[in-house]
């Protein structure tokens, strides 16, 4: 028996949602809500065209491009520049995480440009190849390597010594 359209998408939607998340929240630098928006839009656009999805050869790989470009076009929104102030809730924490390490991470990423912290996400949080980068971001692999080399650079610089603390525990 063959599975409708709807089945198939929720099929793919309950296994890529979690990954599309967690890659969302990196790119956001913890903006959890930001996150979850970006997610459900990038889903959104997904299911759209999911009729056609037998024409895109790697359906969870192209999510991830559409969230990526779902994340840059927010960026250039002028409404993307308000934030809203408080302090983050209380949450329990899992085992082996450390809050201390994860705030400095979000906080590095976030002093990053958008560019250069989708080429980071995309890079080494998702290990994606810089050919791969390259098409998501729609440049040339050479600026890839470029943002890479610089955004890592800047991110030494913010960490620098705070990663030697880090690594001690």
């Amino acid at each position: 028996m063959r599975k409708s359209r709807a089945d198939e998408f929720h099929e793919f939607a309950s296994a890529r949602t979690g990954h599309l998340f967690r890659s969302a929240c990196l790119l956001t630098s913890g903006d959890t809500h930001l996150a979850e928006d970006l997610t459900q839009e990038t889903l959104g656009r997904m299911y759209a065209l999911w009729g056609r999805a037998n024409r895109i050869g790697n359906p969870a790989a192209y999510a991830q491009t559409v969230l990526v470009r779902t994340f840059l076009s927010h960026r250039r929104r002028r409404s993307a520049t308000e934030r809203p102030l408080g302090e983050l809730p209380d949450r329990a924490s899992e085992q082996g995480e450390d809050p201390a390490l994860r705030i400095a991470l979000l906080d590095a990423l976030a002093a990053l440009a958008p560019k250069d912290r989708a080429v980071v996400v995309l890079r080494y949080w998702e290990d994606r190849s810089i050919e791969e980068t390259a098409d998501a971001l729609h440049v040339t692999s050479a600026a890839v390597r470029t943002r890479s080399v610089r955004a890592l650079a800047k991110l030494r610089e913010r960490l620098g010594g705070s990663l030697v603390a880090f690594a001690g525990r």
